[in-house]
Formats: structure tokens, sequence, C-alpha cells
């Protein structure tokens, strides 16, 4: 089934959270910066163990590509704009998660299409102009004039400020990784890029990691 492959699995299964020795803080690289808020420590996962759960949308490459997969938070956006999905939707899946182990937090916290574009393009930079072009009849609304309909499509003056208070990516993860940020930067570049046909695979997102002597 879709959304748990082997080969996209065994990427997920490598990327290991390292224990400080302290057992103060975790790290991807080296070490997460340890913030002030308490609460970050509830966010944070105790253990470093992956666990593959929750198979309940999964699907199947055969399966009609109009189909929505993945979860939203970690939905990729080919799968929004009805572009059609094939792996790379799950690697962009890992990248998320990968973001969610550093801050303790979802990187994209919405419940809605536009909102969850412009989120987007607030971390990772605009969607790409050919991608926008294509968007099929569900998702030609979020589109005008070649752009993203942001901020005047927005639903609300919350929905404007949940993306505004968003940084970038690298300053994202400058903010809790001590050691190594720009190599977890790099290897988080190429799992999130918004064509998947330029997005890494899982083969080569392990290729990253073992030259980097993560694993």
């Amino acid at each position: 089934p879709r959304g748990h492959r082997s080969e996209r699995s065994e990427l997920g299964a490598k990327m290991r959270v390292r224990e400080h020795p302290d057992d103060s803080g975790f790290g991807l690289d080296g070490f997460f910066k340890i913030p002030k808020d308490s609460s970050y420590f509830k966010r944070v996962p105790k253990s470093s163990a992956i666990k593959v759960i929750d198979f309940g949308s999964t699907t199947y490459d055969r399966q009609d590509q109009s189909y929505i997969v993945s979860t939203r938070h970690y939905r990729a956006p080919e799968v929004i704009l009805g572009l059609g999905w094939s792996y790379p939707c799950d690697v962009w899946s890992v990248g998320c998660i990968l973001v969610e182990l550093c801050s303790g937090e979802a990187l994209f916290q919405t419940h809605e299409n536009l909102e969850h574009l412009a989120m987007m393009e607030r971390v990772l930079g605009p969607l790409p102009h050919h991608m926008l072009k294509k968007a099929d009849r569900h998702a030609e609304k979020y589109v005008r004039r070649g752009k993203l309909d942001w901020p005047e499509g927005a639903a609300s003056r919350e929905s404007i400020k949940a993306v505004l208070k968003l940084p970038r990516l690298q300053n994202l993860i400058m903010q809790h990784v001590d050691h190594s940020a720009g190599d977890l930067i790099h290897l988080l570049q190429g799992l999130l890029k918004y064509d998947p046909s330029d997005r890494l695979t899982a083969r080569e997102g392990l290729g990253i990691l073992s030259s980097q002597g993560t694993i």
C-alpha cells in the first residue's frame, strides 16, 4: 500500500534523533538548542525509535491519482493542486516530519488548502508557475493571474496572521540545531522541493546522510 513503501520507510527508519548525554535535548546531527520554554520538552519525543503506524489513508499506485493522499500536515503541493502523485509525495512527508522532530511542532499547522499553500510559500518561497498553471478544477480557485491568490483569498485575518508568523526554513532549523544545521537544511531543501521531479528520492536522501556521517 502507498504511504509506507520500503525505500521511503528505510529513510524514515534511519533518521535517528540523537540523545544528549545529560538527557537535556535532542538532535538529528548534533544537538538541539534547548529553549527556555518548558513546554518544549512535552513536544519532543523521549525516544528516538521510529514506529510505522496508522495505515488508514494508504492506497495503491494503480488507484486513481486524483485521490487525496497523505495526512493533511504532511501533504505535498502536487496533491493539493491535483497534479497527480507518486512516491515523491511521501518524501515530502518525511521532510515535514523531520522538521517536526526538530521543533516539536508540525511545520504546516492548517486544515485549509489555500492557507496550506501560503504557508509553504512563506517557509520555502514561491510555488513554481508551471505547477500553479496546471492546478486541476478543484484547486484552480487558489490561483489568480499565475500566482497564489494570497492574501486576497484568505478566509480570515487569523489565517493571514498564522502564515505571517512562520519563519523561513533556514531560520527555523537554526533555532533548534546547534551543530551541522547547514547539513540538515541542505537535506530538507532537497526533500521539500516543490516539483516532485526535482525532489530527492529516498535513496538520494540516504546517500546525503551517509556522506554526512549521520547514519
